[in-house]
């Protein structure tokens, strides 16, 4: 971005430099050299003034390139940093996976266990179901054999 103020006016003020003086007071007393003397002074501050605009604006133009400089280098630095973060982001996410799948494990050894338990213990429940079952046959049994025999014969 180019900044120029060649088109604006002055408004900074010189100090008459030493040379200067002396041959203003010269134009001064010489009238005939007057009107001469003061169109070249008009022109001396005209390019005085117009380096000053030019000094300016290289300044400026300085600056600008100074700040768009940082820009870069703040961009660099958060490009950095975002790729610092996703690698840092993908290294845990990494972790947390293999933590993952090492509970999955612990928990599928413990639920493996866990069921053989319930497996067994079903096993022994239907066992005991069936010895049950038995056991009730045997009392019906039984039991219809001594009703049979205290009924009275007659």
């Amino acid at each position: 971005m180019d900044f120029f103020f060649e088109d604006l006016p002055s408004t900074s003020q010189s100090t008459p430099k030493r040379g200067h003086e002396e041959s203003q007071l010269t134009e001064d007393s010489d009238s005939s050299r007057g009107k001469s003397s003061s169109v070249s002074m008009t022109e001396g501050q005209e390019q005085h003034t117009s380096s000053s605009i030019d000094d300016i604006s290289r300044r400026v133009q300085e600056l600008v390139e100074k700040i768009n400089d940082s820009r870069t280098g703040d961009q660099k630095v958060l490009d950095s940093f975002q790729e610092k973060s996703v690698k840092k982001v993908t290294e845990m996410c990494q972790q947390m996976k293999e933590h993952m799948y090492t509970v999955y494990e612990e928990n599928s050894t413990e639920m493996q266990v866990k069921l053989q338990e319930l497996s067994e213990v079903l096993e022994s429940c239907t066992k005991l179901n069936s010895e049950l079952i038995e056991a009730n046959g045997a009392l019906a049994s039984l039991r219809g054999g001594l009703a049979i025999s205290q009924t009275p014969e007659p």
